[in-house]
């Protein structure tokens, strides 16, 4: 009985990864416009929270441009990050399904591209925004980042010596 319902539940280990890429085609379907301003608000908090922790008393245009000069970065960030969590996403149920080592780097690495190039293709169709193939490269950074965590964490829980005395 506990191995049909293993077998029933493991196509649902993918539910993680699709909401993930949904996510981030909701955030590729934005105008320029608005994923700016989101981008801008974004900045403009994190440097209001590092004025009030570190008591600079910046005034709102310093605080304004102190905002608009991250903002660049933050994007970046965003889209690293975006792609960490998805890779992660798409990782670990390969990994449930047996796929293990290089070929988990290659397949989910090659999702993850994949996804990240279709998704600046959609772009171009987007008002005010257009394809990027150096957001292509930030993506499958995070990507690969993702990727070697979850290596990393499966690696070292079926290669603990303290779980090896156990048994």
């Amino acid at each position: 009985m506990k191995k049909i319902l293993i077998h029933l539940l493991k196509p649902l280990s993918f539910l993680p990864a699709i909401l993930m890429m949904y996510l981030i085609y909701s955030f590729s379907a934005q105008t320029g416009e608005v994923s700016g301003a989101l981008s801008y608000e974004v900045s403009y908090q994190i440097v209001e929270t590092k004025n009030e922790v570190l008591n600079e008393n910046k005034t709102e245009t310093e605080l304004a441009y102190s905002a608009s000069s991250i903002e660049f970065y933050v994007r970046k960030a965003a889209h690293m990050t975006e792609y960490c969590i998805l890779a992660i996403a798409i990782s670990f149920p390969f990994y449930v399904y047996g796929v293990r080592g290089i070929w988990l780097i290659l397949l989910a690495g090659a999702v993850c591209v994949g996804f990240a190039g279709l998704d600046e293709y959609h772009q171009s169709f987007v008002n005010g925004r257009g394809p990027s193939v150096r957001d292509v490269c930030i993506d499958s950074s995070g990507a690969a980042i993702g990727i070697l965590l979850v290596q990393a964490f499966c690696w070292s829980t079926t290669h603990n010596p303290s779980s090896k005395k156990r048994r």
